[in-house]
């Protein structure tokens, strides 16, 4: 697969024009903002440098080696429809060049460094309160990952760290590159044969993405042609009854939340859900889930085989074939699957599967 990445060709408003609009337009969220002058979220947080901003180097072994010390903070991580807020302290961490993990009791993510290509520490006053968070973006500018500090930070801890990330560079502008479209395989081309044989030989969920990399396939082909005895398609509103129904019975669920550079996880129960105008809240003590429910186009019930019995998970993928988000039902590795999860996805109302990939 390749990534076409192309430099944007639109000119972008100068950092002044940008804090111009930015008066003009107060109650907006920063990615709403940024939509409007058709810049990137970066781009606006970049434009305040020398303010309430600082240029930090985008160096996830830099980070990782200073947060835990911060203590407790929110770990933020969304795409287009989900957004993911995990309460708790970054320990257990697994350092790596091509993925390094965070495999704490509450905060679980596994980010891919090579991806994080902008980075900043921000303040923004709130009325006598000062905000306080470090937020990292791709190289078109989205948001990654952010880190928000809590009233328990320690904020000695905090500028210790900024300080060691401080960047050089300190302008007000950065350059992106727009992602261009992967190169995946045409499915009529695919021997789907060798492919299911492959999917059914599997002995660990992680090999999935392996698979799809030998196959050439994005995930949202994989499961349009594995056929049904290993995924197949439900009703649109199954990811809320699902959640429904796993917080009625207080089941430990696994949800996952990503972006090219970032994938954070929520391991446990569900109890407080919430729905406001299009979006499914979770309000949870140190777990909070906002859902676009409107953008689900596809829910798949896929199974996976490991050499602990097969694993099943639900999948929501959006009107590009992106997937929006992900669940499990809570194992850890060498674990069979918890039956009443199985019970629970298998039960959920199915839909004629799509010949389409």
């Amino acid at each position: 697969m390749t990534d076409n990445s192309k430099p944007s060709s639109n000119p972008k408003p100068s950092p002044e024009e940008i804090l111009v609009a930015r008066a003009e337009n107060p109650k907006l969220r920063e990615r709403e903002f940024a939509q409007l002058l058709n810049i990137s979220e970066a781009d606006y947080v970049a434009a305040q440098c020398g303010d309430a901003v600082i240029r930090i180097r985008p160096d996830v072994d830099a980070l990782l080696s200073g947060i835990e010390a911060v203590g407790e903070v929110m770990a933020l991580t969304r795409n287009e429809s989900a957004v993911h807020e995990k309460i708790g302290v970054y320990e257990n961490i697994k350092r790596g060049e091509h993925a390094a993990l965070v495999l704490g009791a509450e905060i679980d993510l596994r980010t891919f460094p090579k991806v994080w290509a902008h980075g900043f520490a921000v303040e923004k006053r709130d009325g006598d309160d000062v905000r306080r968070s470090l937020q990292f973006f791709d190289k078109a500018g989205e948001a990654v990952h952010k880190i928000h500090l809590r009233p328990a930070s320690d904020l000695n801890a905090y500028y210790a760290l900024v300080e060691t990330m401080r960047s050089d560079d300190q302008s007000r502008s950065i350059e992106t590159v727009a992602y261009g479209a992967k190169d995946y395989i045409n499915v009529e081309e695919l021997n789907r044969d060798d492919f299911r044989n492959r999917w059914s030989q599997m002995t660990d969920v992680h090999q999935f993405v392996g698979l799809l990399k030998d196959f050439k396939l994005n995930r949202h082909q994989a499961v349009n042609v594995i056929g049904e005895e290993y995924a197949w398609t439900l009703d649109i509103q199954a990811v809320e009854t699902m959640m429904n129904a796993a917080a009625e019975a207080a089941l430990p669920i696994m949800c996952f939340v990503g972006n090219r550079g970032c994938i954070q996880i929520h391991s446990g129960p569900i109890a407080e859900l919430k729905t406001v105008g299009p979006w499914l809240n979770v309000l949870d003590p140190t777990f909070h889930l906002h859902l676009r429910a409107d953008h689900i186009r596809e829910v798949w019930g896929v199974r996976k085989p490991s050499k602990d019995g097969h694993v099943t998970s639900l999948e929501a993928y959006d009107a590009n074939g992106e997937m929006i988000i992900q669940f499990f039902g809570k194992r850890h590795e060498g674990e069979h699957e918890r039956e009443d999860w199985r019970a629970l996805v298998e039960s959920l109302p199915r839909v004629r599967q799509s010949t389409a990939a």
